[in-house]
């Protein structure tokens, strides 16, 4: 609703949204295809062709052809081991960053820059398991069911993506993790019996960790502060606090204080509102024992 006001009063924003998506999506692929050429460049330096290069660190020549070529994302492994075997003094390695930023759809990667640097991070979910709890089958499922569809290379790096986000469970010092997680989400089969399994014994595992809380938002509730949709709250190392909205693919980096007061104000009386991480176990557990 809100985002719908805002462009009949701005006219030409939509074009403008796209003309920065447009950019934002040339950057990334750029970005890639710099990397491929200090890659080639490396590579012929060392006097390696292809299929050497890709025998020694366990990829195919076709493989080292599309990172090369910018056509796919290299995984941090790779670039720490092409770096060693071709001698590059770490010029790869100075790339990483950038290169997996490219691994994200244009309107995530701020947010996902934002969420390697904060100490604090709280997601409230509606209509799937968030992304950093989602197991690898139900990030599959989920990207798999896209509009417009996906190439099943793109599929693959967002699954690639989503699961290396979820290095921030293993992060020291631990940062303070939360989740309200509407009760829908619980009982939506996304990916099929199997899967639906799998990623709610991945919520109550993830529920485990000390740092993390998890809560879910009753159906049954009269009140529910959270109906404007999804969002997620950010602390940075530095002290910033953010927040980050997304819908159908818009979203928004949130850096100003009254907006973020307003989504720190609706977290809380949603975790007031949901039920208490106990509960919440106690619910999945009954829905797994259930089914």
């Amino acid at each position: 609703m809100f985002g719908g006001e805002y462009v009949r009063e701005v006219p030409g924003v939509e074009e403008q949204r796209q003309q920065v998506d447009g950019q934002e999506q040339e950057a990334g692929a750029g970005i890639l295809h710099v990397f491929g050429r200090q890659l080639k460049l490396c590579r012929e330096r060392a006097g390696l062709d292809r299929a050497e290069l890709g025998s020694r660190a366990g990829y195919s020549a076709s493989t080292i052809a599309s990172f090369e070529q910018g056509r796919r994302i290299p995984p941090p492994k790779f670039i720490d081991r092409a770096d060693e075997l071709l001698d590059a003094g770490g010029l790869l390695k100075a790339g990483k960053e950038e290169v997996a930023r490219a691994q994200y759809p244009a309107f995530f990667r701020d947010a996902a820059r934002l969420e390697t640097q904060a100490v604090e991070l709280h997601v409230y979910a509606t209509q799937a398991a968030p992304g950093l709890l989602q197991t690898e089958e139900c990030a599959r499922a989920v990207c798999a069911m896209w509009r417009p569809l996906l190439d099943e290379e793109v599929i693959e790096q967002r699954v690639a993506a989503r699961l290396a986000r979820q290095d921030i469970f293993a992060r020291r010092p631990a940062p303070d993790l939360s989740f309200v997680i509407e009760e829908a989400v619980l009982h939506r089969p996304l990916g099929g019996e199997s899967v639906w399994r799998g990623q709610l014994e991945q919520i109550l595992l993830a529920g485990d960790k000390r740092n993390v809380d998890i809560q879910v938002m009753p159906l049954a509730r009269v009140q529910h502060a959270g109906l404007a949709g999804p969002f997620t709250l950010m602390e940075t190392r530095d002290g910033r606090r953010i927040a980050y909205t997304e819908v159908q693919g818009d979203s928004h980096v949130h850096t100003e204080r009254g907006k973020v007061r307003e989504l720190e104000v609706a977290y809380g009386a949603l975790r007031a509102q949901a039920f208490t991480p106990e509960e919440s176990r106690a619910l999945i557990e009954k829905l797994l024992g259930e089914r």
